[in-house]
């Protein structure tokens, strides 16, 4: 069967995309390996009518409604290759499988680079976080701590102290002295030792250990992790990248089409501010744009 649209990637910017491919009667097919990149939080916040809700909920619900328009099907499993044909092009899945379309939306988002810490992969999305807009305000007026991974975590430091009292682990940098100075202005306190370890119960976070052997009591840790495409598809198709604040970005213009005719890109892939909201308006457009060209 050949596809009007295939989608790599079934969470939040394809999900959106798969929306109003659908809505405009057009057959698309949605191919997700089950992985979203928030699957490590309880809870999401800051999506407009849904804040606060479980993030694999939402999901649940999106596919669904997305599932129930006749010309949407659901295929689960990797994409592991792409490749353009005469009359549009083929994505080729981990079973062996091709599927053949005239659009592609590429969506299959991102995965952090967490640093080899002791305790700290397993309160990832709990207790360490990375966007104080996600997940701040539930930490407001806690202990807060940044952990220096890159020259962004200064900035970071900087404005997390909007949320509480905050110290910059600076895990054994020395920063220059003027962006140390701007930090104490700011109020954020210094600790220079490098970090050894995480501590607390279960998933939260109580303490961290310095290689000192001192411990620093804290409530919720910032990074700011590097971060990787989890596809290889954008380049095999030559799709150009741009190197973002955290690691590399498809390039797309403002309609979300990447620098090969045909083929869009949506969510975290294609920027550097990541959340469920700039995800999903990324999807609309790549949705509409794909259809327009489909017509136009």
């Amino acid at each position: 069967m050949r596809h009007d649209a295939i989608i790599v990637g079934g969470s939040f910017a394809g999900l959106s995309a798969a929306m109003y491919v659908a809505r405009a009667r057009r057959s698309v097919c949605i191919v997700d390996a089950g992985a979203p990149r928030n699957r490590f939080a309880a809870h999401s916040h800051g999506f407009f009518a849904q804040d606060g809700s479980a993030p694999g909920a939402m999901l649940a619900t999106a596919r669904a409604q997305v599932a129930a328009y006749p010309t949407a099907s659901f295929v689960e499993g990797e994409a592991v290759g792409a490749a353009r044909e005469p009359d549009g092009f083929s994505v080729t899945l981990a079973t062996g499988e091709v599927l053949q379309g005239a659009r592609l939306v590429l969506a299959f988002g991102i995965s952090d680079e967490l640093p080899a810490i002791p305790g700290l992969a397993e309160r990832w999305g709990s207790s360490v976080i990375h966007c104080p807009y996600c997940h701040g305000y539930e930490f407001s007026g806690q202990r807060l701590g940044v952990l220096n991974l890159s020259p962004m975590s200064l900035h970071q430091a900087m404005l997390i102290a909007e949320w509480g009292p905050t110290t910059l682990y600076l895990n054994g940098a020395e920063p220059d002295e003027a962006a140390l100075a701007a930090l104490r202005e700011r109020g954020v306190a210094i600790e220079p030792a490098p970090v050894s370890a995480l501590h607390g119960d279960g998933t939260q976070l109580s303490a961290i250990g310095l290689a000192d052997g001192r411990r620093s009591a804290v409530d919720a840790l910032y990074i700011g992790p590097r971060n990787r495409l989890n596809s290889e598809i954008a380049q095999q198709l030559g799709c150009e990248l741009d190197e973002g604040t955290w690691g590399p970005v498809i390039r797309t213009d403002d309609q979300r089409m990447t620098t090969v005719p045909g083929v869009y890109a949506a969510g975290d892939i294609t920027r550097s501010a990541h959340n469920l909201t700039f995800a999903s308006a990324d999807g609309v457009m790549a949705g509409l744009a794909l259809h327009r060209s489909l017509v136009f």
